[in-house]
């Protein structure tokens, strides 16, 4: 089977083509022989430019998936929306809790990932600052222009023969902690963010299968032991965003531990991974290393 995934748009710029859009966020385009699918869409709808810039169509998405209601990941749907560019038949699928209102605490000193609405900068909940930084859509705006949306509610979805969504991630081990910077609105409750809302996907190959992510806010090792019990294949390579930017050194060492572990042959991974974790996964994977930026195209 032939596999091709281009990083539409990405934290850091293109080393080949500097006409390209760089922008905290994520956006693949993933093809393969029967199905095109929209990973994510970035933060401003930039990624649209860039899809042009590499000959990448739009209109052929069957499927567009949000990995979560973050806006670096959903910022962009609604100016894809808004071009008209999709066609009816396109299906958008998003996690069960995907439209739930998510918040960031404005402590000093913390990474600042800013957000959709700067009116919501300084937003008090709990008597304390968040800034907020969910989606700048709502379900009616996604219907309203003739796209089919769907709320995951299953843990697992077959979306084709080959390709797999993941949901409902449980937390497996002790050292991927949720970040209490993050909250998200419940029923008027502000609890610390479980990120209820993250798909991922599964892509089978002859090589094991590729497992795409957006952020991982729940923990890239909790979601590959997750995957690794519903499946009966290896996984062969991970492409996305790790969330290890916060990591200390102790989480990134175990993360690679249970990489190695899982027999991970290759990985691609920027956007929130951070610097420290991303020189630490290059000395070990070596050749089997992919920093994933801007127009990066990823054949399997």
């Amino acid at each position: 089977m032939n596999l091709t995934i281009t990083t539409l748009i990405e934290n850091n710029p293109s080393p080949a083509d500097e006409a390209l859009i760089c922008e905290h966020g994520l956006s693949l385009y993933i093809e393969l022989p029967d199905t095109t699918i929209l990973f994510d869409t970035g933060q401003t709808g930039e990624f649209i430019q860039n899809a042009s810039n590499l000959n990448k169509d739009l209109s052929s998405v069957d499927y567009m998936l949000i990995s979560h209601g973050n806006f670096d990941h959903s910022g962009g749907v609604r100016k894809l929306l808004e071009s008209g560019v999709l066609r009816n038949q396109t299906q958008m699928i998003v996690g069960s809790e995907f439209f739930n209102a998510k918040y960031s605490e404005n402590k000093e000193g913390a990474v600042k990932f800013g957000g959709v609405n700067t009116k919501l900068e300084n937003t008090i909940i709990n008597g304390k600052s968040y800034s907020y930084i969910g989606n700048g859509f709502q379900e009616k705006d996604v219907e309203s222009n003739g796209i089919f949306l769907r709320r995951m509610e299953e843990d697992t979805m077959n979306l084709t023969d080959d390709v797999i969504v993941f949901h409902h991630f449980k937390q497996s081990n002790d050292f991927e902690k949720l970040n209490t910077r993050f909250v998200v609105e419940e029923e008027g409750q502000y609890p610390i963010d479980h990120f209820k809302d993250e798909i991922s996907i599964g892509i089978k190959t002859d090589k094991g299968l590729v497992l795409i992510v957006g952020c991982s806010h729940i923990g890239i090792v909790n979601i590959i032991s997750d995957v690794a019990k519903r499946i009966d294949m290896p996984i062969y390579m991970v492409i996305g965003g790790t969330h290890l930017i916060e990591a200390d050194n102790e989480r990134v060492d175990k993360t690679i531990e249970a990489f190695k572990k899982f027999g991970i042959e290759r990985i691609a991974v920027s956007h929130c991974t951070g610097e420290q974790a991303i020189e630490k996964l290059r000395d070990s994977f070596k050749d089997g290393f992919l920093f994933n930026t801007t127009g990066n195209v990823i054949t399997i």
